[in-house]
Formats: structure tokens, sequence, C-alpha cells
């Protein structure tokens, strides 16, 4: 078996590494932090050389990347709050992955109510939005065949709640009569 070899762990090989992932994924501050921070430990598992003061050299990239402004976690939490929506995602499971990706709460607050400026709605109308975008994408409840509504009216319900749904939403949004009915909210 051939031994893997890691390249040493330098302040240009993580300027280079942030770079490479920059290109391919947007990222918040945090997030590149962890990416960056995998990558020494990594280093460590293969026993590569790894430079001194290595935790105060990747704050030193993420802060050139926060300050080229390549780094906007309020941009990111914003155009992810605001795809999440789209794809019928709750407003629990969006908050959820959005501190998961490393974006503080403050932060968080602002996007949603970002996104509820931008969609001119409430929170409530918000989380009926995307419970009906959920259920048109999932072809739940109204979306369904009606001769199989009544047989899958349990699964569908269980598909909403565990998409973070309040089982109140979930079960107006199931028992619509029509696809029409949930444009109505």
């Amino acid at each position: 078996m051939v031994k893997r070899v890691a390249r040493p762990i330098t302040a240009k090989y993580l300027q280079n590494a942030a770079a490479f992932y920059l290109e391919r994924y947007p990222s918040t501050a945090e997030g590149l932090r962890r990416v960056l921070n995998r990558r020494v430990a990594k280093a460590k598992m293969l026993d590569a050389p790894i430079m001194d003061n290595v935790k105060q050299a990747i704050e030193t990239v993420v802060a050139k990347f926060v300050d080229a402004g390549v780094i906007d976690d309020k941009a990111f939490a914003q155009t992810k709050a605001r795809a999440l929506h789209r794809r019928g995602t709750s407003s629990r499971v969006t908050r959820q992955k959005l501190k998961m990706a490393g974006v503080d709460g403050g932060t968080l607050d602002d996007a949603m109510q970002g996104l509820d400026i931008e969609l001119d709605v409430t929170p409530a109308q918000r989380e009926w939005r995307a419970a009906a975008a959920l259920a048109r994408r999932r072809r739940l409840g109204p979306y369904r065949l009606t001769e199989h509504r009544a047989d899958h009216r349990l699964r569908d319900l269980a598909t909403m709640a565990r998409a973070g749904f309040a089982y109140d939403i979930a079960r107006k949004v199931v028992d619509a009569a029509t696809p029409d009915a949930l444009d109505e909210g």
C-alpha cells in the first residue's frame, strides 16, 4: 500500500487552498475557517510539516478574503435564505442550516427580516409560501392524484413535519382542496 504524502502547510498553501475553495463554493468567514482547519488536521494525520502559528495564519487568510469582499456573511445569508425558501424549506430549518454554515445570530435575523421585506410578507405568510412550495415540489396533498390523497395523507403530514413545518400549517397544506387554494394562504 502506498502511503499518502501531504503537502506542507505554509501560508502560501493556506492562501491557495482558500482561493481554490472560494472559486467553487460561496462561504462565510467561519465556513472558510473550518475548511482550512480541516486541511491542517488532515495534514497532521499524514505527518506533514505544519508551519508555526498556523491558527494565526488561518485568521490572516480569512481576514484577507473578508477585507477584499470575497466573503460577505450578510450577502451569503440573504442569498442562502432566499434559495432555501424557494425550495420550500421552513424557517426553522433555514435558521438551522445558516447557523451550521457559520452565520451568527444577528446576521441570521437580518437575513430573515430581509427576506420578509424582499417578498413583502409577514413571517407567517413566508412560512405558508414555503410550505406550499414544498408541497408542489414533492407533490404532496393537493398535488397528488385525487385517488391517492387519502391513502398518503399521514405520509404527507410526516414529510411536512420532517421539513420543519408546524402541524397546523402542514395540515392546512396537505388538506387543501386544490393547488389554487394554496395560493390564497
